[in-house]
């Protein structure tokens, strides 16, 4: 008997998509991650990211916590579920007005690059129901879709970035040797596994019960920082 997290799962062609995944993943898909740190950058003011190390732990917070949302809404949207119901969920589980507004100008840039790489109907409504930005974890899931992907890609691709993005900000703010930035990475690999697929299990139990069954962990550091970040007049990063 197939379960509901595996018939989430397998929600979506899978055939031939693992191309499409490596190219959402691929950090030079022009989605607007770039200008962002992930928290890295006040984290790096703060002082609790002074070296790999200090990366490694934040990284390893950010994917257990905000990492675990996003991926989760982005397996639950690529699985069926009402994108705009899981819109309104993304809002309840992003306290910081800063990074609500950070998460639907993300959403809004990977729409634009969605649209013209993987152009559909579910993405089109979006956009119109959302025209100023839908949350980029939604966004995410739609996209996959779109590309013929599963959930569990989706959360994949999710959980990567989490940990990615401030991964790559770090070698810029710290002049951080980018070999060690890719061996943190790669030594969080095990764990980001583990999110997706605990993020997938979830968006499964969602399709029964709704987006109340997807995780709501919260990071308050990140929050607080990001509400700080906002405030700086200088900044080498948008977020």
């Amino acid at each position: 008997m197939t379960t509901t997290a595996e018939a989430a799962q397998a929600a979506g062609s899978g055939a031939g998509a693992l191309s499409a995944l490596l190219l959402l993943s691929d950090g030079r898909f022009p989605a607007g991650g770039h200008a962002h740190s992930g928290g890295a950058e006040a984290a790096v003011a703060d002082g609790r990211i002074r070296d790999a190390a200090g990366l490694a732990d934040f990284c390893r917070g950010r994917l257990h916590t905000t990492g675990l949302v996003a991926a989760a809404l982005a397996a639950a949207t690529t699985a069926g579920l009402d994108p705009l119901v899981l819109d309104d969920a993304a809002d309840a589980r992003t306290p910081s007005l800063a990074l609500r507004t950070v998460s639907r100008r993300l959403g809004r840039q990977l729409m634009r690059a969605a649209r013209a790489t993987w152009p559909g109907a579910d993405l089109d409504a979006l956009a119109a129901a959302r025209p100023r930005g839908a949350h980029q974890p939604v966004v995410l899931g739609v996209t996959a879709r779109a590309a013929g992907l599963r959930p569990l890609d989706a959360a994949h691709a999710a959980a990567y970035e989490s940990a990615a993005g401030p991964a790559t900000a770090a070698v810029r703010l710290l002049s951080l040797d980018p070999f060690h930035a890719a061996a943190v990475l790669a030594r969080l690999a095990p764990q980001i596994d583990t999110t997706a697929r605990a993020a997938a299990e979830a968006a499964g139990r969602a399709l029964t019960h709704g987006p109340t069954a997807l995780p709501a962990a919260s990071a308050p550091l990140l929050d607080i920082g990001a509400e700080h970040h906002a405030a700086w007049p200088v900044r080498l990063f948008a977020s």
